[in-house]
């Protein structure tokens, strides 16, 4: 089968349900959870924010529109490798110089719910994803790889979301040695459903913040605060997540989308 024929079956069961599109995206907005960071080293995103610019009266009569107020890293949203230190010499490293491909890509999804149910700081290891490849298939070189928690069914109270107490938040993740072998097999990404794509307790982690530092080193991307991803199979769908193309952009809230057999 031509590449014009697969791409026409494909927009025939994208048209007759064959193929169904999940939306992996929480709703972005002021009630959105957004990461808190110990005051002494970081300045917190501010709150999202929603202006009106007109809404069909003197302002604008015919039409409705807004303008707002966000960081990069809100809500449901795409790490680029200019957002992490480790990754700031990457030239094609932020959200306008990656090549459009790597947005569009088969998708690996490691299912840790009933884990990360019984244990709010689970980390995933290098044997739990070794387990999960015996049974799925490898992880293969331009695929990305997702955490499944069930922790998006949180996102709906920050402070269940974060989690956070007086040692600090927590929320499930990766080991540094499970990111590593990530992208030892080539994956082009890696994500999770919690606020960001490291564990909460990472910052004591070496290095510290794992996932950001050796996947942004490696010229890799994050994707987190992904939502429904029990939706998805562990293998065969395909996973659609485009940032906006922010000049110079370290990040950008996305609409992650997958596409999946019905």
């Amino acid at each position: 089968m031509s590449a014009n024929e697969t791409l026409s079956q494909l927009a025939e069961l994208l048209l007759n349900g064959g193929v169904k599109v999940v939306d992996l995206a929480a709703v972005l907005g002021p009630d959105t959870p957004l990461i808190k960071l110990p005051p002494e080293i970081a300045v917190d995103t501010p709150k999202v924010e929603i202006h009106e610019i007109s809404a069909y009266n003197e302002t604008g009569p015919f039409w409705a529109w807004n303008w707002l107020k966000l960081g990069e890293h809100s809500g449901t949203h795409f790490d680029a490798p200019r957002h992490w230190i480790s990754g700031k010499d990457h030239v094609d490293g932020t959200t306008d110089t990656i090549n459009v491909k790597n947005f569009v890509a088969p998708v690996n999804v490691i299912d840790c719910s009933k884990q990360a149910a019984e244990d709010h700081d689970y980390l995933l290891s290098v044997d739990d994803i070794k387990a999960w490849e015996a049974k799925h298939g490898a992880i293969r070189a331009g695929e990305w790889v997702l955490m499944r928690t069930d922790w998006y069914k949180r996102n709906h109270s920050e402070a269940a979301f974060l989690n956070a107490n007086e040692t600090g938040p927590h929320t499930p993740g990766p080991t540094a040695e499970a990111i590593e072998y990530i992208i030892s097999t080539g994956a082009i990404g890696w994500g999770t459903e919690t606020i960001g794509t490291d564990a909460g307790l990472a910052g004591g982690m070496t290095p510290p913040f794992p996932a950001h530092c050796l996947l942004h080193q490696a010229n890799r991307y994050g994707l987190a605060s992904l939502c429904n991803l029990d939706q998805l199979p562990a293998k065969g769908a395909v996973l659609i997540a485009a940032p906006l193309k922010i000049e110079n952009g370290t990040g950008s809230p996305s609409r992650v989308l997958a596409l999946v057999a019905n």
